[in-house]
């Protein structure tokens, strides 16, 4: 059993807004192994209040408003909160044995550093989604890099301080494309009432990555980040030492180097198959109110 806080910046349902942290979300909720103890609202895809509303409407949808929802610093530099604390308190709570899942701003990961100095030694392992390593490139234009960027200082102090640390990039997400046609075929195939409420919550985002990027189909970032917290034999281990600047982080970049102040995991996903159907599996498995 994994003891994880999940610090995340979910718009599940928002209008023009991504709904892979919502999709995290239920990926750990019908995860056996997963005990999901709280969760840590940060801002990115949204203001911080829109994802805390969020996440509150849709525990409550899912029957699940006995996980907690603490409200994290509002923007970059907003170190002391609610968030903050409670990571702290949980890192003592669960010395050696607490997993963070962090797919948004990492302002909350650091408020919870300037509370104890301590916090990452004590933390057993860190997946986090962001960075790239290269342009992401489509068809319409190129994908800015968001969760890094958003506060580089945060960043660098997670990436340079952080124990046991992996890093789903952007670039190696796109791997496995979610197409409309596959997504509509397996969710409608299942009786599950977890498939009907992620169709319902989800049908928009296809048109919205079709129009603005070119894309058919959506990458699954925070999942692929939950994914390899609960099940890292689905993908390949590559570790790598980076030099980390907070000039690199305004705009997401890790910079390779032979000598470097971060070493960090860098999972590529394996095979594509068993990845969709272990993905679609453990949706449906989301015990629903």
């Amino acid at each position: 059993m994994k003891h994880i806080v999940f610090d995340c910046d979910n718009t599940f349902g928002v209008k023009d807004c991504d709904v892979d942290d919502g999709l995290a979300l239920m990926y750990l909720l019908g995860s056996p192994s997963a005990k999901l103890h709280g969760i840590t609202a940060t801002y990115g895809n949204n203001r911080l209040d829109v994802v805390y509303t969020t996440l509150q409407t849709m525990l409550k949808e899912l029957g699940r408003e006995d996980i907690p929802v603490k409200m994290g610093g509002k923007a970059c530099g907003v170190y002391e909160s609610e968030a903050a604390d409670y990571l702290a308190h949980m890192a003592d709570q669960y010395e050696g044995e607490l997993s963070i899942l962090a797919t948004g701003s990492l302002t909350n990961l650091r408020g919870a550093y300037e509370r104890d100095r301590n916090f990452f030694k004590k933390v057993k392992e860190i997946v986090v989604m962001g960075g790239i390593t290269s342009p992401l490139v489509f068809e319409k234009k190129v994908m800015d890099e968001l969760n890094f960027s958003c506060d580089s200082l945060a960043s660098r102090t997670v990436l340079t301080k952080g124990r046991n640390l992996s890093v789903i990039t952007g670039n190696n997400c796109l791997k496995v494309l979610f197409t409309k046609a596959e997504y509509k075929e397996r969710l409608f195939a299942s009786d599950s009432k977890a498939a009907s409420y992620i169709r319902t919550k989800t049908d928009y985002w296809f048109g919205y990555n079709e129009e603005d990027y070119g894309i058919k189909g959506f990458y699954n970032w925070d999942v692929t980040a939950a994914v390899y917290l609960m099940h890292p034999e689905l993908f390949m281990d590559e570790k790598k030492t980076f030099l980390v600047s907070q000039e690199d982080l305004k705009r997401g970049y890790l910079r390779e180097a032979k000598e470097g102040n971060s070493v960090c995991n860098l999972p590529v996903i394996g095979e594509e198959e068993p990845y969709k159907d272990h993905i679609y599996h453990t949706w449906f498995q989301v015990p629903m109110a």
